[in-house]
């Protein structure tokens, strides 16, 4: 019996069996693993294997390239959805322009890789690991769409005047990608042989790190779409420094078409002055406002309310001068009064508008010389005269200085009135007046106005309670043509900025700039209490616009005259001061670009 239950159990299959199941599993395993490998080695030692890396790890070749990532404003960018014509004024080889423009990126929460179409907005936040889309090319069409003398108070601005949503940064330059050429990776757009604008599709997606590495797809890399067509992707791009942060010189540069436009309205913004109201006063031509600054070397970032408000968060910016500055400031209000309506707490003797989102003030003080002003009897000089001595800075003006953190500072237009200049107690010369012919006059109008900017800029540079940034705007220029301003001068007719070679240079204006650039210099050289001076020179860019300002449509009377009559003679009209919208608004995108580079660092040109 327990032999036989031996030999059964001996004998049943099924414990006879189990070894050989456990063997064949073993060799199947290690088969599989095999194949695996070997699967693995092929895949990713060839074309196939690239391609998948790529998806899966957002790099595609072991070529590297160095660019610079930076902020510009936070604001977003509109990458490749835009159907925009950028027509250059100065007409430079696509190219050169090229080497000019920020690069646009977009900030992903970690390493891994997002596909995006066409009309995805990228953002740029420098510091971060960020990706950058690699593009396709496809074209898109780029059809897209004189002063009378009893008027010069009106002109030049009257002393009694003391009482008184934001787009997506635009990339401006471009780049042609495709599988033959290779040009510097600037962004997502590019100009094609003729002049249009090429718009890019994603195709794939390079690593930018921290330290701004970037690594490009290779040549022999492409990506299937749904119509199983491919585009390769160049093997490299040019290390190109074109940030707005790297200290370019902000000066320099074209004028370009811009179908955005402006960022606000005459409609939009209730403080500006109506002879600046250009649209209101009955000009036909608008075009005039689509027109932006292009830097050489960089892009000039769209003015971000939101983020100029943030940026200046418990501070006063005051705009000090003429009506020119007044100019200025209003662009400011207006563009600032898209995003909040600012609570008027002014006065006679200064404009105040306050923002309460941020406690930001901005304010205008009038001060048409920034240097002493006196009117009564001096040695033989009468009462009634304006006297102007030019050793001396404004007295009020300076003791408000202490209690600003940025002044935007101007002046030079009112040293063409009637005027008396005192230098050391001694009268030196004067504008349109001059009594004694016996004597020499030792000081023109225009030698007296680098006087006066030397020393209210040494005033300010010494006020030992004064940190602040002051930015001086250069002299703005006028375009009478065929006269001066109460001589016949004209600028009627302008509708478009000049090009480089349509420009005659006006002399007055010119000389004008030399004596306030050799005055600022001077004061920055006597600079003790740590205030920083920014000389913001808008003169040479400002010469090309003879089209921005008012001209004859400076008021909204119907019956007003705005063309010559028939002996040729031009209608009364303001060739100094600039339409809002218009070219001024970029000196408030400057003013900004300044104020930037003081508060989040980099060079200030």
């Amino acid at each position: 019996m327990n032999d036989m239950a031996w030999t059964t159990l001996k004998g049943s299959p099924r414990m006879s069996s189990h070894p050989r199941p456990l063997s064949w599993i073993v060799v199947m395993v290690g088969a599989l693993a095999f194949f695996l490998i070997y699967a693995s080695w092929v895949l990713v030692s060839s074309p196939i294997g690239a391609t998948v890396q790529g998806y899966f790890y957002s790099v595609g070749s072991s070529e590297k390239l160095d660019l610079p990532v930076s902020s510009v404003n936070g604001a977003s960018i509109n990458d490749g959805h835009s159907n925009v014509s950028l027509d250059l004024v100065d007409k430079k080889p696509p190219s050169e322009d090229l080497q000019s423009s920020t690069i646009s990126t977009e900030v992903p929460s970690d390493s891994k890789t997002e596909q995006t179409d066409t009309t995805s907005n990228s953002q740029v936040d420098s510091g971060e690991s960020t990706s950058v889309n690699l593009p396709m090319t496809k074209e898109v069409n780029s059809d897209t769409t004189v002063l009378n003398s009893g008027e010069l108070g009106t002109l030049f601005g009257d002393r009694s005047d003391v009482a008184n949503s934001s787009s997506p940064t635009q990339d401006n330059s471009q780049v042609d990608l495709n599988s033959k050429t290779t040009k510097p990776l600037v962004g997502t757009n590019s100009f094609n042989e003729t002049g249009n604008i090429r718009m890019e599709e994603p195709t794939s997606v390079a690593l930018i790190n921290q330290s701004s590495a970037v690594t490009t797809a290779s040549n022999e890399t492409s990506i299937s779409s749904g119509d199983s067509t491919s585009t390769a992707v160049p093997e490299s791009a040019e290390k190109l420094n074109n940030t707005p942060s790297a200290g370019c010189d902000l000066y320099h540069g074209n004028w370009i078409h811009d179908p955005l436009g402006p960022l606000y309205t005459n409609n939009s913004c209730p403080v500006l002055t109506q002879m600046q109201n250009c649209q209101g006063n009955g000009r036909p031509d608008k075009d005039y406002e689509n027109w932006r600054w292009k830097p050489f070397q960089c892009d000039l970032p769209r003015f971000d309310p939101k983020k100029f408000l943030e940026l200046m968060r418990g501070k006063t910016l005051a705009f000090i001068g003429d009506s020119v500055a007044r100019n200025q400031m209003e662009s400011m209000l207006c563009i600032l009064w898209q995003v909040e309506k600012p609570k008027n707490r002014g006065n006679r003797n200064m404009q105040r508008y306050y923002f309460r989102s941020t406690s930001v003030m901005i304010v205008r003080i009038w001060s048409s010389w920034l240097v002493k002003l006196t009117s009564e009897p001096f040695d033989y000089a009468p009462a009634g005269v304006d006297k102007l001595h030019l050793d001396a800075p404004d007295e009020k003006l300076m003791e408000h200085i202490p209690n600003f953190d940025v002044v935007v500072l101007s002046s030079g237009h009112w040293f063409a009135k009637q005027s008396v200049y005192i230098l050391n107690n001694e009268i030196v010369g004067g504008q349109l007046w001059w009594l004694d012919k016996s004597r020499k006059m030792k000081v023109d109008s225009v030698k007296a106005y680098g006087i006066s900017v030397e020393t209210i800029l040494t005033a300010i540079a010494t006020i030992p309670n004064y940190k602040g940034l002051t930015i001086v705007r250069s002299y703005s220029p006028d375009h009478y043509e065929g006269g001066a301003w109460n001589t016949g001068g004209s600028c009627t007719g302008k509708v478009r900025p000049l090009a480089p070679g349509e420009l005659v240079k006006n002399m007055h204006t010119n000389i004008m700039h030399e004596q306030q650039v050799t005055g600022f210099n001077r004061a920055v050289e006597r600079a003790t209490n740590g205030s920083k001076l920014r000389l913001m020179d808008i003169t040479e860019a400002f010469q090309y616009r003879h089209d921005g300002h008012p001209g004859p449509y400076r008021s909204p009377d119907p019956n007003k005259i705005t063309k010559r009559g028939p002996d040729g003679r031009p209608p009364p009209q303001d060739c100094l001061h600039w339409c809002m919208p218009g070219p001024v608004d970029t000196w408030n995108e400057l003013v900004f670009e300044i104020i930037r580079r003081e508060y989040e660092g980099g060079s200030a040109s």
